[in-house]
C-alpha cells in the first residue's frame, strides 16, 4: 500500500531536515541506556565488556544502513512496518509494527519510572504519570516543539557524559590493566552483553519512523541515521571506556548506578547529583523519542486497519496523529501508574531485534537502482539480529516469543474473519 498522496488531510507535515533528524536519533540513543545498562553487561561479558560493546555497534551499523536506504525509498510514517509490508508481504509488516508497538510502550513506562525514581523516589509512580502527560502534551503541539525540546535535553545529557568521562580519565584511580580481557570473557557472555547493549543503541528507528515528517527523506534519511549512530558509539565508547579504568569489570558488574559510582571513584562527588540529573533527563528524552516512534508507527498500522482506523487522524492544525499520540500516553501512563515494568527492558530488547530482522530482510530484497546496500549488509544485520535476540536471557526470550506469537495469532483470526465476510 503506498503512502498517502501529497496534499490529504491525513499527511504528515514535511519540516524535518538533517539537523533536526539527527537530533531526534540522538535523543533515542544517548538517553537512559547508557547509564544503567553497562552493569547488567559487565555481568555478562565480565572483562569482554567493550567487546560486546564493538558487536552491538556492528549490528547496529548495519540496521541502520538497511533502515535509511529502505527509509529513503518509502518515506511514510512506520519504518520496518512499512518496508515488511511492501518487500516481504503483509504479515511480515505487521509483525514487525506489533513487536515495535508492545515492546517500545513497555520501554515508555519504564523511561517513565526512572525518571520518578530519580526525581523523587518516594513518589516515583506519581512523578512518572506526570512526565507523561507532559510529554504527550509536548508531543500533540507539534514535532517542532519535540525536536526543541530533543536539542535541550541531548544537550543536558552530553555534557553529564562528557563530565564524568573528564573526571575519570584525569583521576589518579585511573588503571589501563582494567581494559584487558582476561578468562572471564566467554562467547556467551560478549553475546549476551552485546544484546543488553543493543538496548542503548536502537533509537535510530525513531528517525525511520519520523519518515513522513523529513524534507527531502530520500537525502535526509540516508545521512541523518549514520551521523547519529556514529556520534553516539563514540560517545558510549569513551563513557565505557573511562568508567572501566576507574573502576574495573568485577566493580562495574556489581554497581547500582555506574556512573554515580564512577563519579565517587575518581575522587568528584560533587558530580554524583549532576549524574542523577543526568540521568533523569536521559530518561526523559528517551522517553520522548520512544512516544513518537510508536504514535507514528500506530498512525501507519490504523491506516491499514490492522489497528482501529479512528487512530490515523492526523490533527488539522498541528499535522500530528493525535488521537494515536493521546492512546499511547493513556496506556504508558496507565502502566507506569500500576507497575513496576523495568524487568520488561529484555523484552523490548527481544522485540527491537525482530524488528530489525525484518528490516534487514526487507532489505535484502532491494534491487541496485533502488539503493541496495552491499549483500553482506543485511545478511549481517539478520544474522546479528537473531543470534542476539536468542542469546538474551532466557525470561526475556520465552515473554518475547510468546508475545511474538499473541501477535501473529491476531493477525490469522483476522485475516480469517476478513475471507469470511468476503465470502457472504
Amino acid at each position: 500500500m503506498p503512502p498517502p498522496a501529497v496534499g490529504l488531510p491525513d499527511e504528515l507535515r514535511r519540516r524535518l531536515g538533517v539537523p533536526d533528524a539527527v537530533m531526534i536519533g540522538l535523543g533515542s540513543m544517548i538517553g537512559a541506556g547508557i547509564f544503567a545498562s553497562l552493569a547488567p553487561a559487565a555481568r555478562a561479558a565480565g572483562s569482554g565488556l567493550l567487546l560486546g560493546l564493538a558487536l552491538a555497534a556492528v549490528v547496529a551499523y548495519c540496521n541502520a544502513t538497511s533502515s535509511a536506504r529502505l527509509a529513503a525509498l518509502y518515506p511514510a510514517s512506520g519504518g520496518t512496518y512499512v518496508y515488511g509490508r511492501e518487500r516481504l508481504g503483509p504479515f511480515w509488516g505487521y509483525l514487525a509494527g506489533w513487536a515495535f508497538v508492545v515492546g517500545k510502550t513497555a520501554s515508555c513506562a519504564a523511561m517513565a519510572l526512572t525518571i520518578g525514581a530519580y526525581v523523587w523516589p518516594g513518589q516515583a509512580h506519581a512523578v512518572a504519570v506526570a512526565a507523561v502527560v507532559a510529554l504527550t502534551t509536548v508531543n500533540y503541539a507539534g514535532i517542532q516543539k519535540s525536536v526543541l525540546l530533543t536539542r535541550a535535553i541531548v544537550a543536558v545529557v552530553l555534557a553529564v557524559l562528557a563530565a564524568v568521562a573528564t573526571a575519570s580519565l584525569t583521576s589518579g584511580g585511573v588503571d589501563a590493566a582494567r581494559l584487558e580481557i582476561g578468562a572471564d570473557a566467554t562467547v556467551t557472555g560478549v553475546l549476551q552483553a552485546a544484546g543488553l547493549l543493543f538496548f542503548a543503541f536502537a533509537g535510530y528507528a525513531r528517525i525511520a519512523t519520523l519518515g513522513e515528517e523529513a524534507r527531502d527523506p530520500a537525502r535526509t534519511i540516508p545521512r541523518a541515521i549514520p551521523i547519529a549512530l556514529g556520534i553516539t558509539l563514540v560517545v558510549y565508547t569513551l563513557v565505557a571506556v573511562s568508567v572501566l579504568l576507574v573502576l574495573g569489570p568485577g566493580q562495574l558488574a556489581s554497581a547500582g548506578a555506574p556512573l554515580t559510582d564512577a563519579a565517587r571513584a575518581a575522587d568528584a562527588g560533587w558530580l554524583v547529583p549532576a549524574v542523577r540529573v543526568g540521568a533523569a533527563v536521559a530518561a526523559l528524552g528517551s522517553l520522548l523519542a520512544l512516544t513518537l516512534g510508536i504514535s507514528r508507527t500506530t498512525l501507519a498500522m490504523a491506516r491499514d486497519h490492522h489497528l482501529p482506523h479512528a487512530l490515523a487522524t492526523v490533527h488539522p492544525r498541528f499535522k500530528v496523529p493525535h488521537r494515536a499520540e493521546l492512546l499511547v500516553g493513556a496506556v504508558v501512563a496507565v502502566a507506569a501508574a500500576t507497575t513496576d515494568v523495568r524487568g520488561a527492558i529484555g523484552f523490548s530488547s527481544f522485540g527491537v531485534l525482530a524488528y530489525y530482522a525484518i528490516a534487514n530482510a526487507s532489505a535484502w530484497t532491494l534491487t541496485s537502482t533502488e539503493g541496495r546496500p552491499a549483500r553482506i549488509i543485511p545478511v549481517a544485520g539478520l544474522a546479528g539480529c537473531l543470534v542476539l535476540a536468542f542469546t538474551l536471557p532466557l525470561p526475556s526470550m520465552l515473554t518475547g516469543a510468546a508475545v511474538l506469537l499473541i501477535g501473529a495469532a491476531a493477525y490469522g483470526i483476522r485475516l480469517i474473519s476478513t475471507r469470511n465476510q468476503e465470502r457472504i
